[in-house]
């Protein structure tokens, strides 16, 4: 693995995590009339707060496109999965919350599970599949369960619904990486031209813009404990599966690194919902009426 890779991906998991917590800070204050639209964006772009949250998110998201133009999104994305460990830490800070028990097994969980996922798999670059079919058949999935968790995620709202959002937008977010990667290696070819001659760009902006949305949308309507743990653990997942799925990304596939493979993903999920429960992190929402400047006009 190569060390540029490494602090890059780390790097972006940084302002992701710090990011994600500033702006749920201000998210949670937005009218929920605004919920599921893009009306709520426009409300919070008038917040401090949330626009250096969006800050720290797309220095995040640059410096997480230069890891994977570098490196195998099977190899990035369990390191971008660190950004719960910088979002508890920015939170513990808030909160003076010790780590306890909970806390340093969550976090040996996640650090743990990206050792032996990375370790075992050895991530490493390949032919990517040029049967558009396949890149349709494996987007259109990851996009239809997305879908398919906002349409429930709308019903439910206020119960399950930041869970089921936050499990949408990280589907999305992994499909974006795929994307961005794509997009990245058309630039590398022939630079802007071949660029933007191709979809992927656009649907990196598409992705990013739908993602934001439903993200907002769950930090507006429950505390970062319900939702971030969900965002965290579905984006490796999804972007893994385009990796292995499309991009030509290898792992080993013996039985004994699989297992280990396997037991690494499970350890990384098991310790980001035990990093996403922890005290450290905000529990409720603050009251809407205490911020007339979020209420619609």
């Amino acid at each position: 693995m190569s060390v540029l890779v490494l602090a890059l991906a780390v790097s972006a998991a940084c302002c992701l995590g710090f990011g994600f917590v500033l702006q749920q800070a201000a998210a949670q204050r937005a009218p929920l009339g605004d919920f599921l639209s893009p009306r709520l964006l426009l409300d919070l772009v008038r917040v401090p707060t949330w626009l250096g949250g969006i800050a720290l998110m797309v220095a995040g998201m640059v410096l997480g496109a230069l890891a994977l133009g570098r490196g195998e999104v099977s190899l990035v994305e369990p390191l971008l999965a660190t950004n719960l460990l910088f979002a508890l830490a920015l939170s513990r800070r808030r909160t003076r919350q010790p780590l306890g028990r909970q806390g340093w097994t969550g976090l040996s969980l996640l650090a743990g599970g990206v050792s032996a996922f990375i370790v075992a798999g050895e991530p490493r670059g390949g032919t990517a599949v040029t049967d558009p079919l396949r890149h349709w058949l494996i987007i259109g999935v990851m996009v239809g369960l997305a879908l398919l968790l906002t349409t429930y995620a709308k019903r439910s709202r206020l119960s399950a619904g930041p869970v089921l959002l936050a499990l949408a937008a990280g589907l999305l977010y992994g499909v974006q990486d795929a994307l961005t990667r794509v997009s990245g290696e058309r630039f590398a070819d022939g630079g802007f031209t071949e660029l933007l001659t191709g979809w992927q760009p656009y649907g990196v902006l598409v992705i990013g813009v739908t993602g934001l949305v439903l993200v907002q949308s769950a930090f507006e309507t429950a505390p970062l404990r319900m939702s971030l743990p969900a965002l965290t653990a579905a984006q490796p997942l999804a972007g893994i599966a385009c990796g292995v799925g499309f991009l030509g990304d290898r792992l080993h596939t013996d039985t004994g690194a699989l297992a280990w493979e396997a037991a690494g993903l499970a350890a990384i999920v098991a310790g980001i919902v035990l990093l996403g429960l922890h005290p450290a992190m905000p529990r409720g929402t603050a009251p809407r009426e205490q911020v007339p400047d979020l209420q619609p006009r």
